[in-house]
Protein backbone atom coordinates (compact mmCIF):
# COMPACT_ATOMS: atom_id res chain seq x y z
CA UNK A 1 0.00 0.00 0.00
CA UNK A 2 1.39 3.74 -0.78
CA UNK A 3 0.12 6.63 1.88
CA UNK A 4 1.18 10.28 0.44
CA UNK A 5 1.93 13.36 2.85
CA UNK A 6 3.24 16.72 2.55
CA UNK A 7 6.70 17.77 2.98
CA UNK A 8 10.00 15.29 2.69
CA UNK A 9 10.93 12.53 3.91
CA UNK A 10 11.56 12.58 8.43
CA UNK A 11 8.19 15.13 8.37
CA UNK A 12 6.33 15.03 11.18
CA UNK A 13 3.72 13.41 8.45
CA UNK A 14 5.96 11.04 7.40
CA UNK A 15 6.12 9.86 11.31
CA UNK A 16 2.64 9.63 11.40
CA UNK A 17 2.51 6.89 8.33
CA UNK A 18 5.09 4.75 10.02
CA UNK A 19 2.88 4.77 13.36
CA UNK A 20 -0.25 3.85 11.90
CA UNK A 21 1.06 1.90 8.61
CA UNK A 22 4.66 0.54 9.35
CA UNK A 23 4.58 -1.49 6.28
CA UNK A 24 3.19 0.85 3.44
CA UNK A 25 5.13 2.84 0.93
CA UNK A 26 5.20 6.61 1.83
CA UNK A 27 5.30 8.87 -0.92
CA UNK A 28 6.73 12.46 -0.20
CA UNK A 29 4.64 15.67 -1.94
CA UNK A 30 5.65 19.08 -2.00
CA UNK A 31 2.17 20.62 -0.40
CA UNK A 32 -1.19 19.47 0.73
CA UNK A 33 -2.54 19.92 -2.65
CA UNK A 34 -0.07 17.41 -4.53
CA UNK A 35 -0.69 14.76 -1.23
CA UNK A 36 -4.00 14.70 -2.15
CA UNK A 37 -3.70 14.32 -6.02
CA UNK A 38 -1.39 11.39 -5.32
CA UNK A 39 -5.10 9.89 -4.09
CA UNK A 40 -7.09 11.52 -6.48
CA UNK A 41 -4.79 10.57 -9.45
CA UNK A 42 -4.36 6.80 -8.32
CA UNK A 43 -0.61 6.42 -7.06
CA UNK A 44 -1.29 6.23 -3.08
CA UNK A 45 -4.44 4.54 -1.94
CA UNK A 46 -4.32 6.77 1.12
CA UNK A 47 -3.32 10.26 2.16
CA UNK A 48 -1.82 11.45 5.72
CA UNK A 49 -2.67 14.98 6.29
CA UNK A 50 -2.39 17.15 9.60
CA UNK A 51 -5.17 19.24 10.48
CA UNK A 52 -4.40 21.21 13.82
CA UNK A 53 -2.08 21.71 16.59
CA UNK A 54 -2.62 21.50 20.54
CA UNK A 55 -0.33 24.74 20.71
CA UNK A 56 -0.42 26.37 17.44
CA UNK A 57 -4.09 25.54 16.18
CA UNK A 58 -5.61 24.65 13.32
CA UNK A 59 -3.22 24.18 10.03
CA UNK A 60 -4.30 26.91 7.33
CA UNK A 61 -5.97 25.60 4.17
CA UNK A 62 -6.69 22.22 5.42
CA UNK A 63 -10.19 22.97 5.83
CA UNK A 64 -10.18 24.97 2.67
CA UNK A 65 -8.99 21.56 0.46
CA UNK A 66 -10.82 18.78 2.81
CA UNK A 67 -14.30 19.71 1.38
CA UNK A 68 -12.91 19.77 -2.41
CA UNK A 69 -10.30 17.05 -2.37
CA UNK A 70 -13.29 13.66 -2.84
CA UNK A 71 -11.77 12.65 -0.29
CA UNK A 72 -13.49 11.01 2.54
CA UNK A 73 -12.12 10.81 6.46
CA UNK A 74 -11.94 7.15 7.76
CA UNK A 75 -9.10 8.00 10.79
CA UNK A 76 -7.53 10.00 12.89
CA UNK A 77 -4.11 9.61 14.27
CA UNK A 78 -2.59 11.89 17.57
CA UNK A 79 1.78 12.31 17.08
CA UNK A 80 3.21 13.31 19.86
CA UNK A 81 5.27 16.33 18.73
CA UNK A 82 8.82 16.37 19.94
CA UNK A 83 11.02 18.93 18.19
CA UNK A 84 14.83 18.98 18.68
CA UNK A 85 17.00 22.04 17.61
CA UNK A 86 19.55 19.81 15.07
CA UNK A 87 22.83 21.28 13.73
CA UNK A 88 25.40 19.93 11.34
CA UNK A 89 27.67 17.69 13.29
CA UNK A 90 30.39 19.77 15.25
CA UNK A 91 27.80 22.58 15.88
CA UNK A 92 27.08 23.87 19.46
CA UNK A 93 23.95 25.65 20.45
CA UNK A 94 26.09 28.61 21.47
CA UNK A 95 26.84 28.86 17.61
CA UNK A 96 23.46 28.65 16.65
CA UNK A 97 21.83 32.14 15.35
CA UNK A 98 19.37 30.95 13.09
CA UNK A 99 16.62 28.26 13.25
CA UNK A 100 14.38 27.30 10.33
CA UNK A 101 11.44 25.46 10.14
CA UNK A 102 7.83 25.53 8.79
CA UNK A 103 5.92 28.32 9.90
CA UNK A 104 3.53 26.27 12.50
CA UNK A 105 6.02 24.52 14.36
CA UNK A 106 8.15 27.53 14.37
CA UNK A 107 4.81 28.79 16.87
CA UNK A 108 5.34 25.86 19.17
CA UNK A 109 9.12 26.72 20.41
CA UNK A 110 8.78 30.63 21.00
CA UNK A 111 10.32 30.65 24.68
CA UNK A 112 13.35 28.36 23.79
CA UNK A 113 14.10 30.84 21.00
CA UNK A 114 13.49 33.81 22.53
CA UNK A 115 15.77 32.50 25.29
CA UNK A 116 18.46 31.40 23.10
CA UNK A 117 18.21 34.84 20.88
CA UNK A 118 17.88 32.51 18.14
CA UNK A 119 15.48 34.23 15.34
CA UNK A 120 12.98 31.85 13.40
CA UNK A 121 13.62 31.46 9.86
CA UNK A 122 10.55 30.40 7.78
CA UNK A 123 11.07 27.50 6.01
CA UNK A 124 9.04 25.40 3.60
CA UNK A 125 8.49 22.43 6.23
CA UNK A 126 9.91 21.15 8.93
CA UNK A 127 12.07 17.85 7.57
CA UNK A 128 12.86 20.20 4.09
CA UNK A 129 14.50 23.12 6.79
CA UNK A 130 16.23 19.90 8.11
CA UNK A 131 17.65 18.93 4.64
CA UNK A 132 18.54 22.58 3.50
CA UNK A 133 20.34 22.80 7.27
CA UNK A 134 22.39 19.46 6.27
CA UNK A 135 23.20 21.12 2.46
CA UNK A 136 23.94 24.58 4.12
CA UNK A 137 27.02 22.85 6.76
CA UNK A 138 26.22 26.23 8.57
CA UNK A 139 27.26 26.28 12.44
CA UNK A 140 25.46 29.41 12.47
CA UNK A 141 21.81 27.88 10.96
CA UNK A 142 20.28 25.29 12.69
CA UNK A 143 17.12 23.33 11.52
CA UNK A 144 13.67 22.62 14.15
CA UNK A 145 12.62 19.01 12.93
CA UNK A 146 11.90 15.55 14.36
CA UNK A 147 14.11 12.97 15.79
CA UNK A 148 13.65 10.70 12.86
CA UNK A 149 14.70 14.12 10.64
CA UNK A 150 17.69 14.47 12.13
CA UNK A 151 18.89 10.63 11.58
CA UNK A 152 17.62 10.96 8.07
CA UNK A 153 19.71 13.91 7.01
CA UNK A 154 22.65 13.26 9.66
CA UNK A 155 22.27 16.12 11.85
CA UNK A 156 23.32 16.03 15.60
CA UNK A 157 20.17 16.98 18.30
CA UNK A 158 21.90 20.88 19.99
CA UNK A 159 18.71 20.38 22.02
CA UNK A 160 15.86 18.09 22.63
CA UNK A 161 12.17 18.55 23.42
CA UNK A 162 12.15 22.19 23.30
CA UNK A 163 8.42 22.19 22.53
CA UNK A 164 7.15 25.06 24.55
CA UNK A 165 4.12 22.78 25.77
CA UNK A 166 4.79 19.75 27.71
CA UNK A 167 1.40 17.92 25.57
CA UNK A 168 2.42 19.50 22.18
CA UNK A 169 -0.05 16.42 20.08
CA UNK A 170 -0.77 17.08 16.33
CA UNK A 171 -3.82 15.68 15.03
CA UNK A 172 -3.69 14.01 11.52
CA UNK A 173 -6.47 12.66 9.58
CA UNK A 174 -6.43 9.52 6.94
CA UNK A 175 -7.54 9.92 3.98
CA UNK A 176 -9.76 7.62 1.14
CA UNK A 177 -11.11 8.07 -2.35
CA UNK A 178 -13.45 5.38 -1.28
CA UNK A 179 -16.02 6.06 2.05
CA UNK A 180 -15.60 3.46 4.58
CA UNK A 181 -17.76 4.81 7.86
CA UNK A 182 -17.40 3.20 10.85
CA UNK A 183 -19.63 0.66 12.39
CA UNK A 184 -21.69 2.16 15.37
CA UNK A 185 -20.38 2.22 18.51
CA UNK A 186 -19.06 3.98 21.14
CA UNK A 187 -16.45 6.51 20.79
CA UNK A 188 -16.55 7.45 17.15
CA UNK A 189 -16.41 10.94 15.72
CA UNK A 190 -17.85 12.16 12.57
CA UNK A 191 -16.76 15.08 10.46
CA UNK A 192 -19.07 17.76 8.42
CA UNK A 193 -18.90 20.42 6.43
CA UNK A 194 -22.16 22.77 6.14
CA UNK A 195 -23.14 26.41 5.11
CA UNK A 196 -25.69 28.05 6.99
CA UNK A 197 -28.45 30.00 4.94
CA UNK A 198 -28.00 33.92 5.19
CA UNK A 199 -31.01 34.40 7.50
CA UNK A 200 -30.97 36.43 10.79
CA UNK A 201 -30.21 33.74 13.76
CA UNK A 202 -29.71 30.72 11.18
CA UNK A 203 -26.15 29.26 12.67
CA UNK A 204 -27.89 29.70 16.46
CA UNK A 205 -31.23 27.53 15.13
CA UNK A 206 -28.89 24.73 13.43
CA UNK A 207 -26.44 23.92 16.29
CA UNK A 208 -30.02 23.84 18.64
CA UNK A 209 -30.58 20.21 17.07
CA UNK A 210 -27.00 19.09 18.56
CA UNK A 211 -27.55 20.36 22.08
CA UNK A 212 -31.65 19.10 22.31
CA UNK A 213 -30.39 15.61 21.06
CA UNK A 214 -27.96 15.76 23.41
CA UNK A 215 -24.89 15.67 20.71
CA UNK A 216 -21.67 16.69 21.73
CA UNK A 217 -19.87 19.23 18.98
CA UNK A 218 -16.07 18.91 19.88
CA UNK A 219 -15.21 21.59 17.23
CA UNK A 220 -16.57 24.49 14.97
CA UNK A 221 -14.60 26.24 12.55
CA UNK A 222 -15.59 28.79 10.00
CA UNK A 223 -13.83 30.83 7.04
CA UNK A 224 -15.05 32.08 3.77
CA UNK A 225 -15.63 30.81 0.38
CA UNK A 226 -15.02 33.07 -2.60
CA UNK A 227 -13.42 35.75 -0.83
CA UNK A 228 -17.24 37.37 0.06
CA UNK A 229 -18.38 38.04 3.47
CA UNK A 230 -21.82 36.52 3.18
CA UNK A 231 -20.56 33.38 2.12
CA UNK A 232 -19.59 31.04 4.98
CA UNK A 233 -18.52 27.35 5.05
CA UNK A 234 -18.48 25.69 8.75
CA UNK A 235 -16.28 22.58 9.49
CA UNK A 236 -17.36 20.52 12.51
CA UNK A 237 -16.62 17.34 15.00
CA UNK A 238 -19.14 15.54 16.66
CA UNK A 239 -19.15 12.75 18.89
CA UNK A 240 -21.20 9.85 17.87
CA UNK A 241 -22.42 7.85 14.33
CA UNK A 242 -24.78 9.57 11.56
CA UNK A 243 -26.83 6.12 12.29
CA UNK A 244 -27.07 7.17 15.93
CA UNK A 245 -31.05 8.28 16.51
CA UNK A 246 -29.97 11.78 18.52
CA UNK A 247 -27.15 12.17 15.74
CA UNK A 248 -29.56 11.16 12.92
CA UNK A 249 -32.10 13.46 14.26
CA UNK A 250 -29.27 16.84 15.06
CA UNK A 251 -28.42 15.89 11.33
CA UNK A 252 -31.79 16.32 10.11
CA UNK A 253 -32.27 19.67 11.65
CA UNK A 254 -29.66 20.93 10.88
CA UNK A 255 -30.46 19.97 7.29
CA UNK A 256 -33.52 22.56 7.50
CA UNK A 257 -31.29 25.76 8.25
CA UNK A 258 -28.19 25.11 5.60
CA UNK A 259 -27.68 25.76 2.14
CA UNK A 260 -25.42 22.41 2.13
CA UNK A 261 -24.15 20.07 4.01
CA UNK A 262 -21.36 17.49 4.00
CA UNK A 263 -20.58 13.99 6.13
CA UNK A 264 -16.67 13.86 5.16
CA UNK A 265 -16.24 10.39 7.59
CA UNK A 266 -17.09 8.36 10.95
CA UNK A 267 -14.13 7.26 12.35
CA UNK A 268 -13.28 5.93 15.38
CA UNK A 269 -11.97 8.07 18.26
CA UNK A 270 -7.73 7.87 18.63
CA UNK A 271 -7.57 7.24 22.23
CA UNK A 272 -5.36 9.90 22.49
CA UNK A 273 -8.24 12.37 21.81
CA UNK A 274 -9.55 12.04 25.61
CA UNK A 275 -6.22 13.19 26.95
CA UNK A 276 -4.78 16.10 24.90
CA UNK A 277 -7.26 19.58 24.32
CA UNK A 278 -6.99 20.72 20.42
Amino acid sequence: MKISFQGEPGAYSHQACVEVFPDAEVIACHSFEGAIAAVTEGRAELAMLPVENSTYGRVADIHHLLPESGLHIIGEHFVRVHINLLGVPGAKLTDVREAMSHTVLLGQVRGFLAEHNIRPVIGADTAGSAKYVADMANPAMAALASPLAGKIYELTALAEHIEDKANNTTRFLVMSPNPQPASPGPDIMTTIVFQVRNIPAALYKAMGGFATNGVNMVKLESYMLGGSFTATQFYADIEGHPSDAPVARALEELGYFTSSLSVLGSYPAHPLRKSVRL
